[in-house]
């Protein structure tokens, strides 16, 4: 094929000489015979080496490097957390069998969990939650003097 064209090219150029054309003619002939010998040149498929192009931005190619390098780093941390689970499994699932009632009543108990302080341990192993008193309730960073504005 591409003889096929540098032959066609040839002829053309002495023909237009033949027929007293000036070299603009020449130009465009020229440029017509280049595409098309560059033709077979886009068509060459990719060699083995070289992967395909998905369509995956360099963002998209970034996130995703970042995240199995992320993974990476994590699957010892990870694997150490799953023996854990299988450690403690089980006897998390026995407390809450047994507490999980109890939890659910004091849950609907309390209305505002916010209107409570942190829970204490007493010395006697008691844990108890004491009441915040309306003073403690108020957010002392909100400003409730003049120039206040609310949105």
């Amino acid at each position: 094929m591409p003889v096929t064209i540098f032959l066609w090219f040839w002829i053309s150029i002495f023909d237009l000489i033949r027929a007293g054309a000036h070299i603009g003619a020449m130009r465009h002939v020229l440029i017509l015979c280049a595409a098309l010998a560059a033709g077979p040149v886009w068509a060459e498929e990719a060699t083995p080496t070289e992967e395909p192009d998905t369509g995956t931005s360099l963002m998209e190619e970034g996130a995703r490097l970042f995240f199995k390098g992320l993974q990476e780093e994590m699957a010892p941390a990870l694997e150490g957390m799953r023996g854990l689970a299988e450690q403690v499994g089980p006897k998390m699932q026995e407390f809450m069998l047994e507490m999980g009632p109890a939890m659910a009543e004091i849950v609907n108990k309390v209305e505002d969990w916010s209107s409570y302080h942190a829970p204490e341990v007493l010395p006697n192993g008691d844990i108890i939650l004491r009441k915040k008193t309306p003073e403690e309730m108020v957010d002392p960073e909100v400003e409730t003097g003049e120039g206040a504005i609310d949105l």
